[in-house]
C-alpha cells in the first residue's frame, strides 16, 4: 500500500518480524550513503525538518529512509503502547530491512537517543551522526525528575499519568516506558562509538537542557565530535536558519 508523501516520494508499510506495521518513506542510493531520520517522541516523518532533509538527500543523489515508530504517525499500534526497547527494534527492523552500505544517522531528540543505540548495534555500518537536541535517557534522568510526587505514585500505583505537551493533547506516560528506559541508559558510561558526531543544540531548549546534550560528548569515546550551540534555539531547531545549518552539517558528512 502507497500513499503520496509532501516531496512525491511514496509512504510504504513494511512488516516487521514482531508484527509490527510501520509506515517509511525510502528511496535507495545513486552515492555510497543513505540518510536515515529518527524522529522525536510523540513525533514522525511528516515534520518539516525531515521533509527537507529528504528533498535535499534525494538531489544530492544519498539514499534516504524516514520512518514512523509503532504508535506515531501513519503505523500502526498505540502510543501508550510503545517503549524504548519496541522503538529500538522498531529503528532496526526498519534499517535493517530496507537499506543497504553506508549510512549517516540523523536523530531529533529522542531520535538521538534511537541513533545512539541503533549505532552500537549497526557497528561499522554507521559513517556518521548527525543529533539534534539529543535526549539519551530521558525517560530517568529529564522526565521521571520532573513529575511530582503525586504523578510519580500515579505511574508507579496506576500505571499510567498524563503529560501536559506544548504541541498537542495531553499524552500517557506508562511505568513501562520508565521501567524500560532504564535498561537503555547510556550516560553512565562511556559510549564506545568512533564515527564522526555531529551535535546541534538550541540554548533556550525547554525540552532537553543543553547541558544534558553536551554531558553526551564527555560520555563518547569518539574523537571526532562537534558540539554546536545555537545560543538564541529552542527545542525543535526548525527555523529557516536551523534547517540550513542540519542540511550543511549532513552534507558535511557526505565524504
Amino acid at each position: 500500500m502507497f500513499e503520496k508523501g509532501m516531496t512525491g516520494m511514496q509512504t510504504a508499510f513494511l512488516e516487521t518480524q514482531s508484527g509490527r506495521r510501520l509506515a517509511y518513506r525510502y528511496s535507495p542510493a545513486k552515492t555510497q550513503l543513505t540518510y536515515v531520520w529518527l524522529s522525536g517522541f510523540k513525533s514522525d516523518m511528516s515534520g518539516t525538518k525531515v521533509t527537507v532533509l529528504e528533498a535535499w538527500a534525494k538531489e544530492a543523489g544519498h539514499g534516504f529512509l524516514a520512518f514512523d515508530y509503532s504508535g506515531h504517525g501513519l503505523s500502526d499500534g498505540a502510543f501508550e503502547d510503545g517503549t524504548i526497547s519496541a522503538w529500538r527494534e522498531d529503528a532496526l527492523a526498519a534499517i535493517g530491512a530496507l537499506t543497504d552500505g553506508g549510512l549517516v544517522l540523523v536523530g531529533s531528540s529522542m531520535g538521538g537517543w534511537m541513533a545512539l543505540l541503533s549505532a552500537l548495534e549497526l557497528g561499522d555500518r554507521v559513517k556518521g551522526m548527525v543529533l539534534i537536541a539529543p535526549a539519551p535517557d530521558f525517560t530517568q534522568k529529564l522526565m521521571w525528575p520532573e513529575f511530582s510526587f503525586e504523578q510519580q505514585a500515579e505511574i508507579m500505583g496506576k500505571g499510567m499519568t498524563l503529560r501536559p505537551s506544548d504541541y498537542d493533547e495531553p499524552y500517557q506516560i506508562t511505568r513501562a516506558l520508565i521501567v524500560d528506559g532504564q535498561n537503555w541508559s547510556l550516560l553512565d558510561t562511556p559510549i564506545e562509538l568512533s564515527m564522526p558526531i555531529r551535535i546541534l543544540q538550541g540554548m533556550q531548549d525547554a525540552d532537553v537542557p543543553w547541558q544534558h546534550a553536551f554531558r553526551l560528548t564527555e560520555t563518547l569515546t569518539s574523537e571526532d565530535v562537534v558540539f554546536t550551540l545555537v545560543k538564541d534555539g529552542d527545542h525543535r531547531l526548525s527555523r529557516d536558519q536551523d534547517i540550513a545549518r542540519l542540511i550543511e552539517t549532513c552534507a558535511s558528512l557526505a565524504v
